[in-house]
């Protein structure tokens, strides 16, 4: 029964001291304000408004609600501010998840740099490695998902970050640590250390040792 409309009556007629100078503050007419003082008197079965006296002064029971209204009309207007930040895109939360595993080195100094700018953004960050994070974008749990396995979806968008050269790390001693390029085929007799994932999600053999048909040893 009680509205939101109803507190912020009887919290300016408080504040101002008279019907009047409440209606002005609420841009409404006196007469109008009146009315719905009236109306909500008869809604709730008690006078909220002791009319014999010059200023009018509230009732007992208008000061029961004035309390609800002390609460409530904070964190009304408190919402309604986040929510006007939020709709400007300036507070929220942004759920991102990685799956690529060589992305912390630069993502964190980049978030630091994100948190400076919206400090008002909370961050959920979280690795992708044991999950797929594609259908859970599509699902909405996730915002972004920083990946170096694009999938063909219309439903999703990629923005391209950076282009990276995949590089064999060997030893100065290693005989392989003397040629500029490696071609798939020196590393058959070679034991390859990958990170412990799917091969399917490894470039090294996407794009360069399952196309030469090569496996190391």
């Amino acid at each position: 029964m009680l509205e939101i409309r109803h507190l912020e009556t009887l919290s300016a007629i408080r504040d101002s001291g008279s019907l009047q100078e409440a209606a002005e503050r609420l841009h409404v007419t006196q007469s109008a304000l009146s009315h719905q003082l009236r109306d909500l008197e008869v809604r709730l079965q008690v006078q909220l408004l002791n009319r014999r006296t010059r200023p009018a002064r509230l009732t007992t029971a208008a000061l029961r609600i004035l309390v609800l209204a002390d609460d409530i009309l904070p964190r009304v207007r408190a919402t309604e501010r986040d929510l006007q930040r939020l709709a400007a895109g300036r507070t929220g939360r942004l759920h991102v998840a990685i799956d690529c595993h060589s992305c912390f080195q630069w993502l964190m100094p980049a978030l630091d740099a994100f948190r400076q700018q919206w400090p008002d953004v909370t961050l959920d960050l979280s690795a992708a490695f044991s999950f797929a994070p594609l259908p859970a974008l599509m699902r909405g749990d996730l915002d972004v998902v920083i990946t170096s396995d694009p999938q063909d979806n219309p439903a999703v968008h990629y923005e391209p970050l950076f282009r990276y050269e995949l590089v064999l790390a060997v030893s100065n001693q290693h005989p392989l640590s003397q040629y500029r390029y490696v071609e798939p085929f020196q590393l058959t007799d070679q034991v390859l250390i990958t990170y412990p994932v799917e091969r399917n999600r490894l470039d090294i053999f996407t794009q360069f040792l399952t196309p030469a048909d090569v496996e190391p040893a």
